[in-house]
């Protein structure tokens, strides 16, 4: 029996998706039992919890062989990395009452750093008490994934004024991933086991935004102009956006720090590729 949270966002989806399809059980944990409906019609077992209720997760968690955990996105919350630390006590706290013997958990390149990283820093703290649990016999597999390559999404309204805006360099390489390739390689890790704890360092190759430009081209047949933007006004403009403030700040921070090299992979653990091509998400998300 597998647990996965995260099953209405897009990878802990496709890992449920995978697990269901491999024909192992299946427990999903929902915020609400409507939310795991389309799952329980497939034959798998809803499990209702809130990741920051640590004891209602740790009965989510009871009598499985591992679990796909993450600490979800929460825009509405007042005091977003005050939500992750939150998140990431009761993860481990969780884990440890239930003794799960494997944890499959969604982090991020950069996660080392306690600081300056923007929202990665907050993946920090759930790190560090996976690594505690090691004390009560938990083994887990820290998956370190690349930029989000969905995450160009917030740019493409802009293809109607010919226009690729981005804060990043354009010929600055990325390492981007899937949240299909993510889903796929979580799913395949719980299914593989772990005896010892690990990282996965998951994206690549680099992608730049000019890279980008040049799979809208290929799809639209019109290759928009690639306008690179201050970094430094970043948060503003999020902000004008109706994104929280304090929520905008860290994504600057963050992409400051993409910039100037503080997030990068340091070839720690296992390397795993991006499969899925850049422009087919790109297509997905144009036709959507």
């Amino acid at each position: 029996m597998y647990a996965v949270a995260g099953v209405t966002g897009h990878t802990g989806k496709i890992v449920a998706d995978t697990l269901i399809a491999a024909g192992v059980k299946v427990r999903v944990i929902v915020r609400n039992a409507e939310k795991g409906e389309s799952f329980a019609a497939r034959g798998a077992e809803v499990a209702v919890a809130d990741l920051a209720d640590a004891e209602a997760l740790s009965r989510a968690l009871e009598g499985v062989d591992g679990a796909y955990l993450l600490i979800p996105p929460n825009a509405p919350a007042p005091d977003f990395r005050a939500y992750q630390t939150e998140v990431a006590k009761a993860i481990g706290a969780a884990v440890m009452a239930a003794r799960v013997p494997h944890v499959v958990f969604l982090s991020s390149v950069g996660a080392e750093h306690t600081s300056g990283t923007g929202p990665i820093a907050g993946l920090n703290p759930a790190e560090a008490a996976l690594r505690a649990a090691e004390a009560t016999g938990t083994v887990s597999t820290i998956v370190r994934a690349g930029y989000f390559v969905e995450n160009v999404a917030g740019s493409l309204g802009a293809l109607a004024h010919g226009i690729y805006p981005t804060f990043f360099p354009a010929d600055l390489p990325i390492d981007m991933i899937t949240t299909r390739d993510i889903g796929r390689v979580a799913a395949s890790l719980l299914l593989e086991g772990a005896k010892t704890s690990s990282v996965v360092e998951l994206g690549g190759p680099g992608v730049t935004a000019n890279d980008i430009a040049d799979a809208i081209g290929t799809i639209t047949g019109t290759r928009p102009q690639v306008v690179v933007n201050p970094v430094a006004a970043m948060a503003s403009t999020l902000i004008g956006y109706g994104v929280p403030a304090s929520i905008a700040g860290l994504y600057q921070e963050m992409t400051e720090a993409i910039i100037d090299g503080r997030i990068h992979f340091h070839g720690v653990g296992r390397q795993v590729r991006r499969e899925t091509p850049v422009v087919d998400v790109l297509r997905g998300l144009l036709a959507g």
